[in-house]
């Protein structure tokens, strides 16, 4: 039976889009300065998206390489303190340059500096994702990077890739551009194999697709083809679609949008769904809240929990833990992630959102638990057979 090749997706259908740019593509070796000319064509095409409605998010490396040029460090790797310093002189530029182009373009840069406590330890990870859902609900286009000055190597990435991956999949993006200085993914690294041919679409990452994958061809780029694919991974395991593609030219998202050749992986779920499944099946519950008729209702119908529909807590739960919700019934509804420690939830249940500040003593989110930290069960049976809402 002949097999169709899955429809190509398209850039300008995604809502909520990524967008890493790796430092080879950033900074010219060369002459150890960034390419502002590059710059500015890609901040065109991120406008282009704005303008539609679409909301756009940076991962920015380049400011390890740039500082290095700076301080008139040497060629080759670099110890942990020199690439420390070296981020910390560079991520000035870095940071000066994005919003300046940005500007230039009617739009407003905001600098999130990120560690891997940042996206892997769950109340971290909530303070992070409000913060970008807060800039984007401003208008702003978040450039995002690793915190160079502070990581050791034991609490890193180690490369872009992949804390791109982690801030798509905190952010709810279903779309991830990662930008390189190859196509895509080849059915053999290119440079040493002249007949590998590109792989136009990738359905499900196998080890035959892990197999092909090469290793970083730039001194600049921590990153290679072997990282893009651990990336990928960790992309569409979060339902966000991922395509990597050449940003060796000037506006690269047209380029991909103009049917320019590139690697798509696809995702079988969307960020809401695999984030929701997730939060059922893969966290172990620390308390529950007990909710009133009218809170469950809502629920049912697309609303966060407020404090004011919790009528006691129970359980020994820190802010960012997964909790258990049950009806006045004692039936379980849901699960959720929950956005206070129990004492301070306890001390805030039943209480009026605009009432946190002077229970608590500090302004605090109005939702016990956020819509999006929260999963429904429309049937619950046993964890093997729930489906989510």
């Amino acid at each position: 039976m002949l097999q169709l090749r899955p429809a190509m997706p398209e850039l300008s259908s995604f809502r909520r889009i990524v967008v890493k740019i790796g430092s080879s593509l950033l900074v010219d070796q060369a002459k150890g300065k960034l390419r502002r000319e590059w710059l500015a064509s890609l901040v065109a095409d991120l406008a282009r998206h704005t303008q539609r409605g679409a909301e756009v998010i940076v991962v920015s490396s380049g400011a390890i390489a740039l500082g290095r040029t700076l301080l008139q460090l040497p060629k080759g790797p670099l110890a942990l303190e020199s690439s420390q310093a070296a981020a910390a002189v560079g991520q000035v530029g870095l940071a000066q340059a994005w919003a300046e182009t940005l500007s230039a373009q009617g739009l407003t840069a905001a600098q999130i500096l990120v560690t891997l406590g940042d996206t892997e330890e769950r109340k971290r990870y909530l303070n992070a994702r409000r913060t970008i859902d807060k800039l984007l609900e401003l208008n702003c286009v978040p450039v995002v990077n690793e915190n160079d000055t502070v990581a050791t190597t034991e609490i890193r990435y180690g490369d872009n890739d992949r804390l791109a991956a982690r801030v798509a999949t905190m952010a709810g993006a279903d779309c991830l551009v990662l930008l390189s200085d190859i196509d895509g993914l080849y059915t053999a690294p290119p440079h040493l194999d002249p007949a590998a041919t590109l792989i136009p679409v990738v359905q499900r990452i196998t080890a035959a697709i892990e197999g092909v994958a090469g290793d970083a061809g730039s001194e600049l780029s921590r990153g290679g083809m072997r990282t893009k694919v651990e990336a990928a991974k960790i992309a569409v395991g979060g339902g966000t679609t991922m395509v990597i593609a050449s940003g060796k030219v000037e506006q690269p998202l047209l380029r991909i949008e103009e049917g320019g050749p590139c690697t798509w992986f696809l995702t079988p779920s969307n960020p809401v769904t695999a984030r929701k499944k997730w939060i059922v099946g893969h966290l172990e519950p620390r308390g529950t809240l007990h909710v009133d008729a009218g809170a469950a209702k809502a629920l049912r119908g697309g609303a966060s929990l407020l404090p004011a529909g919790v009528k006691r807590v129970e359980g020994t739960f820190s802010q960012g833990d997964a909790v258990i919700i049950r009806d006045p019934s004692g039936a379980e509804i849901g699960r959720g992630l929950v956005a206070y420690d129990i004492g301070e939830a306890a001390q805030i249940a039943g209480k009026k959102s605009r009432s946190i500040e002077d229970v608590l003593g500090w302004a605090g989110p109005s939702e016990m638990i956020h819509r999006d930290d929260l999963a429904l069960f429309s049937r619950f049976e046993d964890l093997s057979t729930v489906t989510v809402e």
